[in-house]
């Protein structure tokens, strides 16, 4: 186990080189990595300034220095517990920076700091009837448990509006790991996916919640764009592990596989945390990251007929689904990007997965012992049949979960 004292040496190091360390860096010849569009654009492929880098352990802090100084590196943040350094380049040169950091022998791993974004399909804000909830028999599952307040769920997204009739009594802890100047959801997909989660249920007011009486933790990790570096995700994860969430819930995600967001997730999931990841909206097999991960929940999208939604990604790493279609929920009550206020309907992977993460909450709830790979195992067995998937997949059940 890497010392605490590591860390911290680390972290001196990276103010000192930030501060001191101007190198042009070094001029490979050209590789297969893109260059990524700047960060803020949607569809960026990677930070365009920034890089990841995680020395062997055991290498001394002046091996460190002397590494960036010869590469032209800036240490700008390790992100805790995983020692992975978050390292400033000139822009635009990703692809010959990770190559020339990989030809280091005290180097572990090197690579771009890549962009995920969330996962949603727009749909008829009219749309007022909470079909989901009846389907994967919720009512049924609140006679045996409504949850608990003690039980979080941390929504890592773009945030959660902060003072909505419908959440704000709910949220217990507020984080920030974007650029953005505020924790509050200026984009609308988080708020989105917190109302399915845990809206205040019971209350004359919006809609119900899946986790009934569950906590929420707004990690905003996604900025006011919806997308967000694999950086901020990686330090959502580890934050929301360190400060109390049973449940974490990620409607987002990349195409490209990290070992700084993998270890991120191995962290939190040995701390037993439940992870509960979107498999995306592209109506493919090809891994979606986090989800494709072991430790998270991957989970597929469903119609009100039980069918593989047409957007819904598919295969053997697909864990579970759960209702994804015309979904209707909370809404940020201020300017948004989705364009409607209070509630209304979005349908994407993204909706499903904050469902599971519900059902995940009135779990641990009512079996406080039982571990993640335990609630996790049960979510899945105890799921209804589908059709559309292959391979085949099963719809989340709440009150079968539950039992």
């Amino acid at each position: 186990m890497r010392k605490n004292w590591a860390v911290l040496g680390i972290v001196i190091l990276g103010i000192l080189l930030a501060g001191c360390v101007h190198f042009v860096g070094p001029e490979l010849p050209g590789g297969s990595l893109e260059p990524a569009a700047p960060i803020g654009v949607p569809g960026a492929a990677f930070a365009p300034d920034q890089i990841l880098v995680r020395f062997k352990p055991g290498t001394p802090f002046e091996a460190m220095a002397a590494v960036h100084a010869k590469l032209g590196g800036q240490v700008i943040q390790v992100i805790p517990r995983i020692d992975v350094q978050v390292v400033r380049i000139p822009a635009g040169r990703v692809p010959e920076f990770v190559r020339a950091y990989l030809t280091e022998e005290l180097v572990e791993f090197a690579e771009p700091d890549y962009v995920a974004v969330a996962y949603y399909v727009p749909n008829d804000p009219g749309y007022t009837n909470q079909w989901a909830l009846p389907k994967i028999q919720a009512p049924e599952a609140w006679d045996l448990t409504r949850g608990s307040s003690t039980i979080r769920i941390a929504i890592l997204d773009t945030g959660i509006d902060q003072d909505h009739e419908d959440l704000k009594d709910k949220i217990v802890a507020n984080k920030n790991f974007t650029t953005s100047r505020t924790v509050d959801d200026r984009y609308g997909h988080g708020t989105h996916c917190a109302g399915i989660a845990a809206a205040i249920t019971d209350n004359g007011k919006g809609v119900a919640g899946v986790g009934f009486n569950t906590s929420l933790m707004n990690v905003k990790v996604l900025g006011d764009n919806g997308s967000g570096q694999y950086s901020w995700i990686a330090n959502g994860i580890i934050w929301a592990a360190d400060n109390g969430a049973h449940v974490i819930s990620m409607s987002l995600g990349g195409s490209s596989s990290s070992t700084t967001l993998k270890d991120a997730v191995s962290y939190a999931y040995n701390k037993g945390v439940v992870l509960v990841a979107a498999a995306g909206n592209d109506n493919t097999d090809s891994p979606s990251y986090p989800a494709y991960y072991e430790e998270c929940i991957a989970v597929a999208a469903t119609d009100q007929n039980d069918a593989k939604a047409s957007f819904s990604n598919y295969g053997s790493w697909v864990d579970i689904a759960a209702p994804g279609v015309s979904i209707y929920s909370t809404l940020p009550n201020h300017p948004n990007r989705i364009g409607t206020r209070n509630y209304g309907s979005l349908s994407g992977t993204s909706m499903a997965t904050p469902h599971v993460a519900g059902v995940a909450a009135l779990i641990k709830a009512r079996y406080p012992n039982m571990s993640n790979a335990e609630i996790a195992q049960k979510i899945i067995s105890t799921a209804d049949p589908t059709t559309g998937f292959n391979p085949p997949v099963g719809r989340v059940n709440a009150y079968k979960a539950v039992q």
